[in-house]
């Protein structure tokens, strides 16, 4: 962060700006960013949804906070460093959607909850809840959520029974206070077409209605019902049955999300506010040319960037290597020294890659934010 500011800093509210950062950066769309952090919380609030955006998109405090100023509850985190270093920036109210194990870990997290306002977290096995309740207090209770298993098996329990125990496990502890159950059907986000990620997600959540109702049946029926995401946040509403999300990517949308009919109408409630800009350091082959932008600044799991400036329609982005990436677009001579700006194909893991937000209002720097909690994976 030291070297962004050091570089950066004298740009900050000097007209055109943009063009002269040191390349690649990572740009924030400022007026773009307020627009989708206001769209998603008016339609929570619509729907009597509580908002708990995942930080694990931003990973940033600055983010957090316009989230929660504009009506959010709090965030997710979905590593226990990540929501260190949000708490640390005054972030007080946080769940952590993945269980904390290790005994390291889990003293971090007592810790952790000594020291916030409000602090959740999921579990999915007895072992588990058992740890935790021999080092939590009843002086300051530790808030848990069963995680279930929306068919992903990465996470969460896998029956009906399974969250009964648990939840049972759970509410016997006096250290320990049973907050609700979190269903998170993260394969389910980016299929394209809406009708068909509409079935797919009616179907996984008739499974988790039986759930919630052997939890019903054996009085514990949740007070909170967590999950969600950007790709299912209409269809969730018009479902009801979470009472609050965890969307994350609208604050930025990517490709990814970009080619997924979010609405059902084909149009798009969000904006790209979040951008790569690069420079071309090469031209010397007709038709290309190479910017220094590679593996090292683009995630690669989304596949391609788009390319938002800097070469004509139709023009398309390869990865070259570590360091660059190749633009190419036949008979078209690419200026050398030329700015080029670009999307992300993945935002979560494009971010971790950087230092620092480059927040721009047209081509002017504005400001300069941390990335809070980059590299924070344990």
């Amino acid at each position: 962060m030291a070297d962004e500011l050091d570089l950066h800093r004298p740009l900050i509210g000097q007209q055109g700006s943009r063009r002269a950062l040191n390349t690649p950066a990572l740009v924030i769309d400022r007026d773009a960013l307020q627009r989708n952090i206001d769209a998603m919380a008016a339609f929570a609030n619509a729907h009597g949804v509580r908002l708990r955006p995942h930080a694990k998109t931003h990973k940033s405090a600055d983010i957090a906070k316009l989230q929660i100023a504009a009506g959010a509850i709090g965030v997710c985190c979905a590593k226990l460093g990540e929501a260190e270093a949000l708490a640390d920036a005054g972030v007080s109210d946080i769940l952590l959607t993945s269980p904390i194990v290790t005994p390291q870990a889990i003293a971090r997290l007592i810790a952790l909850n000594a020291r916030v306002d409000a602090l959740q977290v999921t579990a999915d096995h007895p072992g588990n809840v058992a740890a935790l309740a021999r080092v939590a207090t009843t002086q300051r209770p530790l808030t848990l959520y069963v995680d279930i298993d929306p068919g992903i098996r990465r996470t969460g329990v896998a029956s009906a029974d399974a969250a009964v125990a648990l939840a049972q496990q759970i509410s016997r502890e006096p250290s320990l206070r049973y907050g609700g159950v979190q269903y998170y059907c993260g394969v389910q986000q980016h299929i394209e077409g809406y009708a068909e990620r509409r079935a797919a997600l009616e179907e996984r959540t008739a499974y988790l209605q039986s759930v919630i109702e052997a939890l019903a049946t054996a009085g514990l029926a949740p007070a909170i019902i967590t999950g969600g995401g950007t790709g299912t946040h209409r269809i969730d509403a018009a479902l009801g049955v979470l009472s609050e999300w965890q969307v994350g990517s609208y604050v930025f949308m990517d490709r990814q999300y970009a080619l997924c009919d979010l609405t059902g109408a084909g149009d798009a409630p969000f904006e790209t506010a979040l951008f790569i800009d690069a420079h071309v350091i090469s031209a010397n082959t007709p038709g290309m040319a190479t910017i220094d932008a590679g593996f090292k600044a683009l995630s690669t799991d989304g596949g391609q960037p788009e390319i938002v400036a800097g070469a004509p329609e139709g023009a398309k982005f390869v990865f070259m290597g570590d360091e660059h990436g190749a633009l190419i677009a036949r008979d078209h001579t690419f200026a050398h020294g030329a700015p080029v700006t670009l999307t992300a194909p993945h935002c979560d893991p494009t971010v971790n890659l950087y230092d620092a937000y480059h927040v721009v209002r047209g081509d002017t720097l504005i400001d300069i934010w941390p990335v809070s909690a980059r590299g924070r994976s344990r």
